[in-house]
């Protein structure tokens, strides 16, 4: 082997590194994030948040039960619920797209979403 063919294997290598980094940021990108709050199946509240926002509360009061929600710095987590197990309260923040907060006892289901791909489909391009 030439000292030629050590240099391509090693151009060959960045370039596909270089490259998977690329095409995971691009696959990543969501845009500005959202969250949907959903009351058994209906859409309850939209929320538009930054990263800069302060902590705001949101009390959630149905039929179905009772949730709060604290919404800080691109992340949202709920705080409190009148549900027996309480595993809603327990997952803690969420803050990436698609992720997914569900209290079921009370019908609620909070879901993080981004403008670019509303529906969370990673696979869906712009065609």
């Amino acid at each position: 082997m030439t000292k030629w063919d050590k240099y391509l294997i090693v151009l060959i290598l960045v370039i596909s590194i270089s490259s998977m980094f690329y095409i995971k940021n691009l696959a990543t990108d969501q845009g500005d994030k959202y969250i949907v709050i959903e009351v058994n199946g209906s859409e309850y509240k939209k929320i538009i948040f930054s990263d800069k926002d302060k902590a705001k509360y949101l009390d959630i009061d149905t039929e179905y039960g009772f949730n709060k929600l604290q919404i800080e710095e691109g992340k949202v987590r709920v705080i409190d619920a009148n549900c027996p197990d309480k595993l809603d309260v327990k997952q803690g923040f969420i803050k990436d797209v698609g992720e997914v907060i569900v209290c079921l006892p009370n019908r609620m289901v909070v879901e993080i979403k981004g403008e670019k791909n509303p529906d969370n489909n990673i696979d869906a391009g712009s065609y």
